[in-house]
């Protein structure tokens, strides 16, 4: 893919904003050194992957304050002030760090209002396109933490906001307080809890879903081996992740051979099969996709457009349902 081709945008949740079908998730370009990182990360690399992404057509990019400690969102700033595009940025909040870098967690009002600030002036924009509770962590805090959201958008601050990683409790919590624009849940063939209770109260409640890790942090890539797995660095928090780890991991590698085949007939790589599986879902309003290099954005991108069959589809519940994890 050389060109931007048009794509049908999608609406998300109860607001004005068009997003296309994937978007750039920005988790791992926040580089090395943290409890959640990915391993180290060359920031030219991660420029010329958002740029490559931009140039195909996608039009809005995901990140968080915590991806690698605020580093992720001045990367993306970088990539936007040498870029003509100007993609809508959401970011997210609730998850902060002490100067050794351990991780806390705050949903209290002074400790977000901190954090606003901090993820404006990395960004270097004036207003957040969607501001995102992270984690619903802690828990009781949840209600101040939402009012305090609500009255970002109030301040101007902030166009739109959201949740990520709710229950449909938790939802309902703060739907009393102020609307839900949308929801970050993780959804992938391999991560299908959502389906039963959240999917459809969303769809119900008109709220927007943008789902992440729909290739599971890389491992429906086509890409991953064995051999790759045991040559992560040491910081990398896949090592520890379920279904990177045996007895998993060999079923695994044979769902992806069965998405290599899919693929095949229409010149896609398994992963744009595992982003479009997700896709297929009704409640799903876009795709978080991540990429690390212009080269990785060129072999996700083309799930911009492609869509699997209601046949493809049944083909791969059919392999999830007969080989249970």
């Amino acid at each position: 893919m050389t060109t931007t081709q048009s794509q049908p945008l999608r609406t998300l949740g109860n607001s004005d904003l068009q997003l296309t079908p994937i978007g750039f998730g920005a988790w791992a370009i926040g580089g090395g050194n943290w409890e959640f990182a990915w391993g180290p990360q060359d920031d030219n690399e991660s420029i010329a992957a958002i740029h490559r992404a931009l140039d195909l057509g996608v039009n809005w990019i995901d990140t968080a304050a915590i991806y690698g400690l605020g580093h992720s969102e001045e990367v993306v700033a970088r990539a936007l002030r040498t870029s003509s595009h100007k993609p809508l940025v959401f970011t997210k909040c609730s998850m902060r760090w002490h100067p050794d870098r351990a991780i806390y967690r705050s949903l209290k009002p002074a400790s977000l209002a901190e954090e606003l600030e901090g993820s404006l002036r990395r960004l270097g924009v004036d207003t957040i396109d969607l501001y995102q509770i992270h984690w619903p962590n802690p828990d009781e805090e949840i209600e101040e933490g939402w009012e305090a959201l609500a009255r970002f958008r109030e301040q101007g601050k902030v166009r739109w906001i959201g949740v990520s990683n709710f229950t449909v409790d938790q939802m309902k919590r703060a739907q009393k307080i102020a609307p839900i624009t949308s929801l970050q849940p993780p959804y992938s063939m391999l991560r299908r809890a959502i389906e039963e209770e959240v999917l459809p109260f969303a769809q119900a409640n008109g709220i927007g879903v943008i789902n992440y890790s729909p290739m599971v942090s890389g491992l429906l890539t086509g890409k991953m081996t064995a051999e790759r797995v045991a040559a992560f660095p040491a910081d990398d928090w896949r090592r520890r992740a379920v279904e990177f780890n045996e007895p998993r991991f060999s079923r695994n590698m044979r769902l992806v051979e069965l998405l290599r085949s899919i693929g095949n007939e229409h010149g896609v790589n398994p992963g744009v099969v595992a982003v479009a599986w997700t896709l297929h879902h009704p409640a799903i309003t876009a795709a978080i996709v991540g990429g690390r290099s212009a080269q990785q954005v060129d072999g996700v991108a083309p799930a911009l457009h492609f869509r699997l069959t209601d046949e493809e589809y049944a083909r791969i519940n059919a392999f999830l349902a007969e080989n249970a994890a």
